[in-house]
């Protein structure tokens, strides 16, 4: 089982904290990439839209009688293959979000929370609780603990915090999460990423607890029976 250090916001060291190896064993990039994916579809507004023949402007009176003329026949000014006119098949309004098992994305939290750590870019701290609010005095903080580039900082509740919530808004490049809320986006976004320790220990559990119920019902499903061979005809006996 490994192990990572913890320590304060004064960057002292103030103990260890196990770490689980069905939760921080291995990597599945492949996941993490659907993940991320599936994250990002429903980022996106959908708010595109074309203009269809009926949204146009223009008359809908036929423009010239349809045979005789020697012209094309033609119904309306707002016809698509006409200047102006509507457009075919254009971007609609629509959601790009879809559907994405959970048992995936909590692999893919899994995955995600390995990578970091085998990278070095996971700091476990005691306790994030700001006495009072001043983003400078958090802002040193993060420097004693070495954290250079983004940082996404995970802590039990933002509510029970406002002090660090308030410090932490106005610094460039980070980000304040809760624990229930940290997505394998969140892991893959940010260079460096912070735990409050509680943070970290309740994740970890509940990460670990989805582990031991897939492979509870995993041993649980029955086998699936072999069909039996098909039968030769009686020609190809015969043959």
């Amino acid at each position: 089982m490994a192990t990572i250090d913890v320590y304060n916001l004064s960057g002292g060291k103030a103990g260890t904290i196990d770490l689980a190896d069905e939760v921080f064993g291995a990597v599945n990039e492949d996941l993490l990439w659907e993940a991320v994916k599936h994250y990002r579809a429903g980022l996106r507004a959908g708010t595109h839209a074309t203009k269809v023949r009926g949204s146009v402007s223009g008359s809908g009176k036929k423009l010239w009688k349809q045979k005789g003329t020697g012209r094309a026949r033609i119904g309306s000014v707002r016809s698509p293959i006409w200047r102006h006119g509507g457009t075919v098949h254009g971007p609609q309004p629509r959601s790009y979000d879809y559907a994405f098992p959970k048992k995936k994305l909590l692999g893919a939290l899994r995955s995600a929370l390995a990578a970091k750590y085998a990278d070095g870019k996971m700091v476990v701290v005691k306790s994030l609780e700001v006495k009072e609010v001043k983003t400078k005095a958090f802002a040193e903080a993060l420097g004693k603990l070495k954290v250079v580039g983004t940082t996404l900082v995970v802590d039990i509740s933002q509510a029970a915090n406002r002090n660090l919530e308030l410090s932490a808004r106005n610094i460039h490049g980070l980000e304040l999460v809760r624990a229930n809320e940290v997505h394998p986006y969140h892991l893959m976004r940010y260079t460096n990423v912070i735990f409050a320790q509680s943070a970290l220990e309740k994740l970890q559990d509940s990460l670990k607890k989805s582990v031991s119920r897939r492979n509870h019902e995993a041993e649980a499903a029955p086998e699936k029976k072999k069909k039996p061979a098909a039968r030769r005809s009686r020609k190809a006996e015969v043959a």
